[in-house]
């Protein structure tokens, strides 16, 4: 019975990972779902959660948030963008997010709204600085509103890849007792 419990939480952390691509805290949700998990489960049903392994969970999903924050900040302000731009750019990117998340799930449901998320929130991060910038000179907000854009994908790209590997440590661990249980 656990490995139907252990595929559950696969399929929701799975969902929580994907909700990333929208500038969601997914990471965070999946962080929840694994603290629920090892919570609400008998301790005497074995394979389990181990602590360790949401020790490293909690360090992964504190790093994937620095890292897109950080990313996003830089990418801005490196080109001499503002405050207002930058705050412009984190709205352009969420509602970016979800309407390239609708417009792609009219061509293909699963991965086109996923690829619309990633897309819409970097043209969004781009239209946000663009528009935030309005004092200044057209040339200068575009390269501003570029280096949006490209901090916006690397930072999604780096959340995305600790969620990967949350989603991929919380998976083994739920499925086989590697954590350190066991030590005396």
């Amino acid at each position: 019975m656990v490995y139907v419990w252990a595929t559950l939480l696969l399929l929701c952390n799975s969902i929580a990972w994907g909700t990333n691509f929208f500038g969601l805290p997914g990471n965070w949700l999946l962080l929840f779902f694994a603290i629920v998990y090892k919570v609400v489960l008998p301790v005497d049903l074995h394979p389990a959660l181990s602590w360790s392994g949401l020790g490293l969970l909690v360090v992964m999903a504190i790093f994937g948030e620095i890292w897109e924050f950080a990313s996003g900040a830089f990418g801005a302000s490196r080109q001499g963008g503002s405050r207002r731009g930058i705050i412009y750019s984190i709205l352009g990117s969420f509602i970016g997010s979800v309407g390239g998340a609708l417009i792609g799930t009219l061509f293909m449901p699963l991965i086109g709204s996923l690829i619309g998320a990633l897309v819409g929130g970097a043209i969004g991060a781009f239209g946000g600085a663009y528009l935030g910038e309005h004092g200044r000179e057209h040339e200068e907000r575009i390269n501003i509103g570029k280096a949006a854009m490209i901090a916006r994908l690397f930072g999604t790209a780096g959340k995305l890849a600790c969620g990967l590997v949350m989603l991929i440590v919380v998976t083994v661990d739920a499925y086989s007792d590697f954590g350190l249980r066991n030590a005396p």
